[in-house]
C-alpha cells in the first residue's frame, strides 16, 4: 500500500530482509545535531527505504535532509517528503503538515527506488552533518502520541472530540487529495487511483474515492504521518461496492517502525481481518472457527471502522459500527483461533503513518470511499 508515500507495503517481491543503519555521533557531553534511522528492503532490481530523522537541540520550522548514495540507487517516488536527486546527491524536504520539527522530535518518511548499493552514511539536516555535535537538548518532554495539526482553514469538523487529526475532506479543492495527505504506493503503482469525490460523502459534500484494481502492482493509497508508542485511537467511515473476497486484501495500513513492516487491516475469507506483514500473522486465525468470530464489511453503505492500538501494552481492539468485533482483539492472553498466532512473538508496535486505500494480492478489485477520518489519544466514536 501501502503511501507517505504510506508507507511501503507487501513484501511479495522482496528478495532480502530489511537492514537498519542508525547514524549518530558526537562527543558524549553534547547531543548530536541529528540522528537518522535508515531501514531498507532490497530486492534484485529495486528497494524501499523508511527514514526516521530525530532532531537535536534546535527546533526547526522546516527541514531538509541530504545524503549521497554510494551505489547506483535512483529514487523514483516518495511519501511524507518531497525527494529530489541529482547524480548521487539526494535531498528530502518537509511537507506542509510535517515541517515543524521540535527539539528532540522525530519525523518519518519513505521512498522507493531502483538499483542497489551500500546504505548512505553522510546524512545532514538543514546543512548540519548528523555526526556533528550540537548543544545539549535542554528538554526531554515527550507525549505518547504526536500528530500533525490539521491543515484545514476552517474549524475542525464536528464529532471529533479532542482528536489531533480530524479531516472530513471539505477543504479539498483539487481532484487529488493534498495538504496533510500524500497519494501513492510504495512498491509499484498501476491503474489504481485516489481522487476527491464531490458526489458521494458521509458528511458534507466531499469524500475520497479509491478505485482499487486487482493485482499487486495496482496499490492505491492516501496517507499522513502519525507517530508514537502510546495508545492510539483511529476512526474513519468507509463505503465500498464489492464484498470482501476470499483472497487477502487491505484497506488500512500503518508502518510499524519496530520491524519496518506494515500493520494492515482488510479482509480474507470474506471477513474483516488484521494482518502483520513482517510474519504474515492474521487476526483472527484463518480457520473456520476464527473467521466466524469476525464480520463482513457491508457494501453500498457507510460503515464506521474504529481501532485502539496500545503499543506499549501490545494490545489491539476493533469496532465496526460501534460494536466490538471479538475476532479482532489482541488482549495479551492467547486465545485459540483469535490471537494465539499473533502472540507467538512479542509485539509492541510504534506506528509512523496512517494510509487508507486498497491493495490486493490477487485479482480482486473494489471501489471505496473514505470520509470523516480522525486519530487521537482517546476514543473518538462514531
Amino acid at each position: 500500500m501501502p503511501s507517505r508515500f504510506a508507507g511501503a507495503l507487501a513484501a511479495l517481491c522482496l528478495a532480502a530482509a530489511g537492514t537498519t543503519a542508525v547514524l549518530a555521533a558526537g562527543p558524549a557531553a553534547a547531543a548530536p545535531a541529528c540522528s537518522v534511522a535508515y531501514r531498507v528492503n532490497q530486492w534484485q532490481t529495486g528497494y524501499t527505504a523508511d527514514l526516521t530523522v530525530t532532531n537535536g537541540a534546535t527546533a526547526l520550522s522546516s527541514w531538509a535532509l541530504t545524503w549521497h548514495y554510494p551505489g547506483g540507487q535512483t529514487v523514483t517516488s516518495a511519501w511524507n517528503a518531497t525527494v529530489r536527486q541529482s547524480g548521487t546527491a539526494v535531498t528530502a524536504e518537509s511537507m506542509p503538515y510535517n515541517a515543524a520539527l521540535p527539539a528532540g522530535g522525530a519525523v518519518s518518511f519513505g521512498l522507493q527506488g531502483t538499483g542497489s548499493g551500500a546504505d548512505p552514511t553522510d546524512f545532514a539536516l538543514n546543512g548540519v552533518a548528523c555526526g556533528d555535535p550540537a548543544p545539549p537538548v535542554t528538554t526531554t518532554a515527550t507525549t505518547p502520541i504526536t500528530l500533525p495539526t490539521t491543515t484545514t482553514s476552517a474549524p475542525p469538523p464536528a464529532g471529533c472530540a479532542d482528536a489531533a487529526l480530524c479531516d472530513d475532506f471539505e477543504q479539498q479543492t483539487g481532484g487529488t487529495p493534498g495538504g496533510r495527505w500524500t497519494v501513492g504506493a510504495a512498491n509499484c503503482q498501476g491503474t489504481g487511483t485516489v481522487t476527491v469525490d464531490a458526489s458521494v460523502a458521509h458528511s458534507g459534500s466531499r469524500s475520497v474515492k479509491v478505485t482499487g484494481q486487482g493485482g499487486y502492482c495496482n496499490h492505491a493509497f492516501l496517507g499522513t504521518s502519525v507517530s508514537g508508542t502510546g495508545v492510539l485511537y483511529g476512526r474513519f467511515w468507509v463505503r465500498h461496492t464489492t464484498a470482501l473476497p476470499a483472497g487477502h486484501v487491505t484497506f488500512l495500513a500503518m508502518r510499524d517502525s519496530t520491524d519496518g513492516k506494515d500493520l494492515r487491516a482488510g479482509g480474507q475469507n470474506r471477513a474483516l481481518q488484521w494482518n502483520r506483514e513482517s510474519d504474515d500473522a492474521t487476526l483472527p486465525a484463518q480457520s473456520p472457527a476464527g473467521v466466524a468470530q469476525s464480520v463482513p464489511l457491508p457494501t453500498g453503505a457507510w460503515s464506521c471502522f474504529e481501532f485502539r492500538l496500545d503499543g506499549a501494552g501490545g494490545q489491539l481492539r476493533t469496532w465496526l459500527g460501534s460494536a466490538e468485533v471479538p475476532g479482532l482483539v489482541v488482549d495479551g492472553v492467547p486465545t485459540a483461533d483469535v490471537d494465539q498466532q499473533w502472540l507467538a512473538r512479542s509485539w509492541h508496535p510504534a506506528v509512523t503513518d496512517l494510509r487508507l486505500g486498497w491493495e490486493s494480492y490477487a485479482g480482486d478489485a473494489d471501489t471505496l470511499w473514505f470520509d470523516d477520518v480522525a486519530v487521537g489519544a482517546s476514543r473518538i466514536g462514531c
